[in-house]
């Protein structure tokens, strides 16, 4: 399995956003739709931070 759990980082704190992420889509700028194994999608508006597929996560830091 290649998916991994996306996480918002806030207040130096990581924030699950969605689980078992397989898709990152762009949407426009600085905005990415998110989608999982399940069809379920949500939209975060910021930049990637880190990936890191060795432990299956994804990191976004939101935008102001």
């Amino acid at each position: 399995m290649c998916e991994a759990n996306a996480y918002v980082l806030k207040k130096g704190q990581e924030e699950l956003i969605l689980e078992s992420v397989d898709i990152i889509e762009p949407i426009e700028e600085s905005s990415y739709r998110l989608v999982n194994i399940f069809g379920e999608q949500k939209i975060i508006k910021g930049a990637i931070s880190q990936i890191n597929l060795i432990n299956h996560k994804i990191l976004f830091e939101e935008s102001s």
